[in-house]
């Protein structure tokens, strides 16, 4: 079994605020994480070199011969290829810019001091197609291409469980039921892409699917949800209303009406009853969205833009969120009106003028964490204090000390 270590390089800071509290690897885009997919295409067991204050939870594993991977890229078929046949000492660049290397115990050292390794040899990538992300939106906008890709590895050469007649059912050879899993009474369209069901899922009755959608292991689809693809529902999320071109990472929840488009939630979020996500603004204009590297407002791009939303973070009912809305960590969004389009982490209310303290933070996050049967480590709480610590510039109040 191969020894992969997935590294951050500064694009981390892109994938803000969803990376406050894991690598560029945790990130699920398609069915798995980075991580997961690396492992199963190489065979192999993948650890991190991230930041520092992530190194507790997220602990790296250095063997005598390692496969140093860019935690950004995805891996296919041709890059896999090229990867499995490094040698040591060799490595594989794209503009100049490391994609993946060999490495020997020693020099990963070096590598992790910012220490030149003198022996590296390296080859550009010329004819290779790359599939990497590079902003936070790409995760939403690549997501049926990751999608399709995963599916594919998962469930080649594997059969299928199949659907009771009380499911209406297009485009079947399109469709993965894992064991355990329970559908009835829906509707599922798999013509446009496929759909698969995770292990224990289970999808009640009048829900309609039209893919490409992934629906991870434990996951619930509430009575009369109506989801479109390409859309990613992590582990253990509970989804209602109405879905589209989003990612649920794990542990989250949108159980009830409402509207969420081309966004992105952490974990352990919450969006209260009747909660609604504005993707398109009315002139059609392009979305700006918070850039954390400069510090203001910047254009996406696109057209279509709706939330991005930080671990732990929650909205009470009927919220309105904004086109391009960034929520950090650990914030409890509640009120009248539109809320700021850039929540920092750690705040409380709908003007987000509050500090949400730390001891507030861990109780409800504890409480969480309880009623699916985990514990908030300590490794996890040092983390975020750290976050904590490094957020605070967002939380420009915390002078008048107003906190909750």
């Amino acid at each position: 079994m191969k020894n992969i270590i997935l590294f951050d390089d500064d694009s981390r800071e892109r994938f803000l605020p969803l990376t406050f509290t894991r690598p560029v690897g945790e990130l699920r885009v398609g069915i798995l994480t980075i991580r997961e997919k690396w492992e199963k295409w190489l065979n192999g067991k993948a650890s991190y070199i991230t930041q520092e204050y992530l190194n507790d939870c997220f602990p790296i594993n250095i063997e005598s011969d390692n496969l140093i991977i860019n935690s950004s890229v995805l891996p296919s078929r041709e890059l896999c290829s090229i990867v499995r046949n490094l040698q040591i000492s060799e490595a594989v660049l794209k503009d100049g810019e490391l994609i993946a290397t060999r490495l020997n115990e020693k020099q990963i050292k070096k590598l992790m001091e910012d220490e030149e390794i003198e022996e590296l040899r390296g080859y550009e990538l010329e004819d290779t197609p790359l599939f990497r992300l590079t902003s936070l939106t790409d995760l939403f906008q690549k997501n049926k291409q990751a999608l399709q890709s995963d599916f594919n590895l998962i469930t080649n050469e594997r059969v299928s469980e199949s659907l009771s007649d009380s499911n209406l059912v297009n485009g079947a050879e399109n469709i993965f039921v894992e064991e355990g899993a329970e559908v009835e009474c829906s509707m599922l369209n798999a013509s446009k892409g496929p759909i698969y069901i995770g292990k224990n899922a289970k999808i009640l009755e009048g829900s309609m699917l039209r893919g490409p959608i992934a629906i991870g292991e434990g996951t619930v689809i509430k009575m009369g949800a109506k989801i479109y693809g390409a859309t990613t529902l992590g582990p253990y999320c509970k989804a209602g209303g109405e879905i589209k071109n989003s990612i649920f990472q794990g542990y989250s929840n949108k159980g009830h009406d409402g509207y969420l488009g081309d966004s992105i939630l952490g974990e352990w979020c919450n969006l209260g009853a009747g909660t609604n996500v504005s993707n398109l603004k009315n002139n059609y204009s392009n979305v700006k969205q918070w850039n954390y590297s400069e510090g203001k407002m910047k254009d996406t791009g696109l057209q279509f833009c709706g939330l991005v939303m930080g671990d732990y973070s929650k909205s009470s009912i009927a919220t309105k969120f904004n086109t391009g809305t960034i929520i950090g960590i650990c914030a409890n969004v509640f009120g009248d009106g539109f809320p700021p389009k850039f929540v920092p982490s750690y705040t409380w209310g709908n003007d987000c003028k509050a500090t949400f303290v730390l001891e507030r933070s861990f109780e409800m996050i504890e409480r969480n964490r309880v009623r699916r049967g985990l514990e908030l480590s300590v490794e996890e709480r040092l983390m975020l204090v750290k976050v904590f610590e490094e957020t605070t510039k967002h939380r420009v109040w915390e002078k008048q000390a107003v906190v909750v």
